[in-house]
């Protein structure tokens, strides 16, 4: 994995990682604010909300904890909504504070700016504890792999590693069924990717598989339904 890491601008005025060793980023560059608020919130989170009303507290599965930027947005959801978010992320390289530190996610929009301390707070809560962040937000971050994760049952998967191209153990069938079988009844999952294979996959563990409009700058996304 890089060891340099260069903070960047994209096109919605949020900042992104971009990694020149892998020539990869960590988000969109059409928006990395706006990448998040559509797949992971809106066809993610919201999408199991509404087919689930009343089911809490919901348990949020995500893997590549990165920027913080999903974990962020997934605290306002539950403060906003009132509802409990139990929040378990892996992310085997960590950022550094002197990186974290000048993401600029509180920025972009004003009506949740009041929400900035938490974004800190997230990234400085410790590795492979777990705990009370919010009134309705629990957090666990693991600095490990999928590979190596212990998983737990969850309702909502951000499928948010590097793209197949740059990271391929982590979209083997293999590694899609590890994160499947702990999927609950009823189970979303939502990555960014649209890749034909990633579908076909996702269909052959046992979800209902839905090609979405993407993000801003993407034509498709994929979400994934646990009949």
């Amino acid at each position: 994995m890089a060891k340099e890491v260069k903070i960047i601008t994209t096109e919605d005025g949020s900042h992104s990682l971009f990694l020149p060793e892998i020539n990869e980023a960590y988000h969109s560059f059409h928006g990395a604010y706006r990448e998040s608020v559509h797949v992971f919130m809106l066809y993610g989170l919201e999408s199991w909300f509404v087919r689930n009303q009343g089911v809490q507290p919901i348990r949020i599965f995500e893997v590549g904890f990165g920027t913080g930027l999903n974990a962020w947005l997934s605290l306002v959801w539950a403060e906003q909504n009132k509802t409990p978010v139990l929040y378990h992320s892996i992310e085997p390289f960590p950022l550094e504070e002197k990186i974290y530190s000048q993401l600029n996610y509180t920025k972009i929009d004003e009506t949740i700016m009041h929400y900035e301390p938490f974004f800190q707070i997230i990234h400085q809560e410790p590795w492979n504890e777990g705990g009370v962040v919010t009134e309705y937000f629990n957090m666990k971050k693991d600095s490990v792999g999928l590979e190596e994760a212990q998983l737990y049952p969850c309702d909502v998967v951000f499928y948010d590693a590097f793209a197949p191209n740059k990271q391929p153990e982590l979209w083997t069938k293999e590694m899609l069924s590890k994160v499947v079988d702990a999927m609950n009844p009823g189970g979303v999952f939502v990555t960014y990717s649209a890749k034909g294979k990633l579908k076909r996959d996702l269909e052959e563990l046992g979800l209902k598989v839905e090609t979405l409009p993407g993000p801003p700058g993407k034509k498709e996304m994929t979400r994934g339904v646990k009949i």
